[in-house]
């Protein structure tokens, strides 16, 4: 099911212009604040009416300007998570929940209780919205909109005011939503290790227009691309887990090579995302020896990116993907890197935070 967006909206002082396809899965809408992500799903959604353009959810056409079509919010078959949780604050959890099933389609009506398992709502039910902590607020803001039965989900930055606890709580069920759900998922954010996480499609936005789309880690590789330049460079890994250890470590398998983590919940067998920052990985010409460091990726130099500053990203081709560096262009320069050069890849086990390992798509 694909989602067509192309629309073009002139603001006091901003011009929108955007023209992107969002495949099935989870695509981030991606930039800094201020570079049109939320008028984007605000036009998808019916809360914004574009000067012009063309919009359209799998086979239904919900704009088309040329055409004089535009149908209105109540009539598009789109679940909204907002910024703000918006719950019905005389409302049981319940009563929330039941009334996102309102206008769900009767021969597709979802039932209540694989939601509420999902995502873990049972015990909340009969309270209301005053008794809930951020974190739950949320999750009951999501099931109401699945409940709606939508063709589209749209989440405007849905972690952000909540803490690093809440983030970490909520994490998980939007795995969930991408993996197990078949509704395709619209998202907008600006936090580079959440999108790392979750997107299967990124469409990256800068002051109105799409700069890029495409995977996560050819995004994260290119620099150019992120809201905060070389500092939000990563790799993104995919592994899956081999053990748990008895010293707090669990142990990964990328591509043949051992990935060592902090102890991670997920079950033996399972594959796992892992996004490496490059700020947190160094280069050895040498196979390094008598290291505290655990993970060692040998690779060949695959690209060099040399930034404004006196910094360079440099990209290792190893046996697990692509593992990105970044160093400085004096250690550039006293090393001899270049494309096709051989060296090692040394990355802390303790320094990959528990938010940059999540359920691979």
């Amino acid at each position: 099911m694909t989602t067509m967006v192309s629309i073009q909206h002139r603001f006091d002082g901003f011009d929108l212009d955007v023209d992107f396809e969002a495949p099935e899965g989870l695509t981030v809408l991606f930039g800094r604040s201020g570079s049109g992500k939320t008028s984007v799903i605000n036009a998808v959604a019916g809360l914004l009416q574009p000067q012009q353009g063309r919009i359209k959810v799998a086979d239904t056409l919900l704009l088309d300007s040329a055409q004089g079509i535009c149908l209105p919010t109540h009539k598009r078959r789109i679940g909204y998570i907002f910024q703000e949780d918006r719950l019905f604050p005389h409302l049981t959890v319940r009563q929330n929940l039941s009334y996102g099933q309102r206008g769900a389609r009767a021969k597709r009506a979802t039932q209540l209780d694989p939601i509420v398992e999902m995502l873990g709502l049972g015990a909340l039910l009969n309270r209301f919205p005053a008794k809930l902590s951020g974190g739950e607020k949320k999750r009951v803001a999501i099931g109401r909109a699945l409940l709606s039965e939508p063709d589209l989900l749209l989440a405007d930055e849905p972690l952000s005011g909540l803490d690093e606890a809440r983030r970490a709580e909520i994490l998980p069920y939007f795995e969930r939503l991408r993996d197990a759900q078949r509704v395709p998922i619209l998202y907008v954010s600006h936090a580079a290790a959440e999108v790392a996480r979750l997107a299967t499609t990124v469409v990256v936005l800068d002051k109105g227009h799409v700069v890029r789309s495409g995977a996560p880690d050819a995004i994260f590789a290119d620099p150019t691309l992120l809201p905060a330049g070389i500092r939000e460079a990563g790799a993104l890994i995919t592994a899956r887990v081999v053990a748990h250890h008895d010293d707090g470590l669990t142990e990964l398998s990328a591509g043949g090579i051992p990935l060592f983590l902090p102890k991670v919940p997920q079950a033996e067998g399972r594959r796992l995302r892992v996004r490496i920052a490059a700020k947190d990985v160094i280069l050895s010409g040498e196979k390094p020896v008598a290291l505290s460091a655990l993970n060692i990726f040998a690779g060949t130099v695959s690209h060099i990116h040399i930034g404004e500053g006196p910094g360079a990203l440099v990209s290792l081709h190893t046996a697990a993907g692509t593992v990105l560096a970044r160093i400085t262009r004096r250690s550039l320069a006293q090393m001899a890197l270049r494309e096709g050069v051989p060296c090692y890849a040394i990355v802390k086990t303790v320094s990959i935070a528990r938010e940059d390992v999540g359920g691979g798509d």
